[in-house]
Parts: C-alpha cells; sequence; structure tokens
C-alpha cells in the first residue's frame, strides 16, 4: 500500500490540515507495505475458511425476507473515491430511502438481521472489499457520500487511507445505535455530535499509526464483540444525555 504523491491527492485534500497527517503516513512506508500484505493474505485465508457460514447466511436472509444476499450501498473510500461496499443485507428492501442511520430497535431490520447485526455477520463480507483493495482491516469506517461532504478540512485526512472493516472509532462506538435511541433527527445527531467524536479516534489513529497498531485494533475489536467495554476520553452530548465515550 503506497501513498500517492502530494500533488496528485484530490484538490480537495490538498490542504494544510491533511498535510500533517500525509507526512506521518510518508513515513510508514514499511508499515504501509505489510499492512496491504496483511490484508491480501489475511482476507484470502479468512473468505476461504468463512465459505461455509457465507452460504448459512444466504440461505437465511433469502429464507427470511425479500431482496438481495448483499447490501452494496455506495461508500467512500481511499482519495475520496466512491465504492459500492459489500455488507450481507441485515434490514428489509429499500430499507436506505430513509435515514441512513440505525438506531436501536429500528423497525427496518429482519429477524435475521437482528442477529447479524448483534455478532456483526453482515461486516464479514467486507473482506471481499479487502481482497480488492477498496478496503483495509483497519481504518475508518466507510461512509456515505452523504455524510463525507460534512467532513471538515481536517476530517478529509482519513480518506489518505483506504476505508476500513474497524478502527478505534468502531471500538468506542460499538453501541452507536444506543447513543440515537429516541432522537427525533438521527442525522442530525450523527452529523453534529456522533461524528466529530468518530473521527477524533479515527484521526488520533492515523497519529499513532503502525502496522503493529493496526493489530492491537483488531484484538481490541474482537474483545468488544465478545462483551469487554472500552472506554474513551471524548465526550458525547446527544438530545438525551452527556455520555464520555
Amino acid at each position: 500500500m503506497m501513498l500517492k504523491k502530494w500533488e496528485q491527492l484530490p484538490k480537495e485534500m490538498q490542504t494544510e490540515e491533511v498535510r500533517k497527517y500525509y507526512d506521518i503516513l510518508k513515513k510508514k512506508k514499511v508499515s504501509l507495505f505489510f499492512k496491504r500484505v496483511f490484508d491480501i493474505f489475511a482476507s484470502a485465508v479468512m473468505l476461504i475458511v468463512l465459505s461455509p457460514v457465507f452460504l448459512i447466511l444466504a440461505i437465511a436472509i433469502k429464507i427470511d425476507s425479500k431482496g438481495p444476499v448483499f447490501y452494496r450501498q455506495v461508500r467512500v473510500t481511499q482519495y475520496n473515491k466512491k465504492f459500492k461496499i459489500f455488507k450481507f443485507r441485515s434490514m428489509v428492501q429499500n430499507a436506505d430511502k430513509g435515514s441512513q442511520v440505525t438506531v436501536s430497535g429500528d423497525a427496518r431490520v429482519t429477524r435475521v438481521g437482528k442477529l447479524v447485526r448483534k455478532c456483526r455477520l453482515d461486516e464479514i463480507s467486507q473482506l471481499i472489499d479487502v481482497f480488492r483493495g477498496k478496503m483495509t482491516f483497519v481504518g475508518t469506517r466507510p461512509e456515505v457520500p452523504k455524510y463525507t461532504e460534512q467532513y471538515t478540512t481536517e476530517m478529509m485526512a482519513t480518506l489518505l487511507l483506504p476505508a476500513g472493516i474497524t478502527s478505534l472509532a468502531s471500538v468506542y462506538y460499538k453501541d452507536e445505535a444506543e447513543l440515537l435511541d429516541g432522537v427525533e433527527d438521527t442525522d442530525k445527531v450523527y452529523i453534529e455530535k456522533i461524528l466529530p467524536g468518530k473521527m477524533y479516534y479515527n484521526l488520533k489513529g492515523m497519529e499513532q499509526f503502525s502496522f503493529w497498531s493496526d493489530i492491537n485494533v483488531m484484538f481490541m475489536t474482537v474483545f468488544a464483540v465478545l462483551g469487554k467495554e472500552y472506554k474513551g476520553d471524548y465526550e458525547v452530548v446527544t438530545e438525551k444525555e452527556e455520555i464520555e465515550i
């Protein structure tokens, strides 16, 4: 995984705020190389090992509700490029015509989808995107264009690397849906309250980037899924209450 030359970056990324993170990553050529090697090798092995799980999920999703097995939504990845992500469908067909943020108890989530989301099985299909180079194991979660258009100049720095399956933000915001429970305008609260917090950790992760820091985040993710609680240092204030994450 190599960075483009500064002058080859999209114009909207050629700013002083982004340059700070670009210079940090430019010094991490060895870590970036092993990051891509790991992505290719690990995703290939996991796709083979998990193929029975893929088959079972595909059958369960088709039996449970009408619609395709995969949800191919447009997301944003490295260098502000758009791509169609692979996710096992956990909601009813055409659910994205409403809010693109999911809350706890969302009526759009199917029966199988509830289990799939709880165990984060909807995201294992993103191994396909990792193998293709559209995503990486550890990196900023791929947002829809609607939200990346709200990025500050500094937030654009997170697009220097491919979008990731997990990140520090994913660990600290694993219960993101619960933060939006009872909120009237979920999109507004997400953009104004949740997104800045997630970006705080994403940018922090880029400042501390190394191949081994990626491995550490992957282990943290596994433990978080198994129930371990991680507490960060960013405070999120929603319409309901003040929550420290």
